[in-house]
């Protein structure tokens, strides 16, 4: 089934209370307990949107209300002697209200943040997925890269 009323946009920071209600929900069915205070996260995501303009946010919306949400991170690299500016992206935080998942929602979601990369000549983008959503990204042309390491900090 295919949602033909959803419309992806740019996110402002008006958006701010209905993305931190989006990450709330995500990080509840992740890792199950509440935060302190949704009013206080909403702020706060707010305050932070603000002052990180290199983290660009696209909603999925339909009759008014944002049903699903995807980051991305615009990273400046180091140059090189052939290319003094350059670029890369990792998204994050993608989300799609369990209630509209497999609509495509997601796809329309990952088409405007790769968009938003080709527009901004992004050398790559990376993302961290969860096992659940690996073949999602696969089928919306990522690839697998064995030259990809990870590193995590014990914290």
């Amino acid at each position: 089934m295919i949602d033909s009323d959803v419309t992806v946009r740019r996110a402002s920071d008006a958006d701010a209370p209905a993305l931190a209600g989006l990450r709330w929900r995500s990080d509840n069915q992740a890792r199950g307990g509440q935060g302190d205070s949704l009013t206080e996260f909403a702020a706060t995501l707010g305050d932070w949107m603000r002052s990180h303009p290199e983290h660009l946010v696209f909603v999925a919306e339909t009759a008014g209300e944002v049903i699903g949400m995807a980051w991305l991170a615009v990273l400046d690299r180091v140059p090189t002697v052939h290319k003094y500016v350059r670029r890369g992206g990792d998204v994050q935080s993608v989300y799609v209200v369990p209630e509209r998942r497999d609509r495509r929602v997601g796809a329309l979601l990952m088409s405007a943040v790769l968009d938003e990369a080709r527009r901004l000549e992004l050398g790559h983008v990376t993302v961290h997925s969860s096992t659940r959503a690996v073949s999602f990204y696969e089928r919306n042309g990522w690839s697998r890269d064995p030259e990809w390491l990870s590193w995590a900090s014990e914290a």
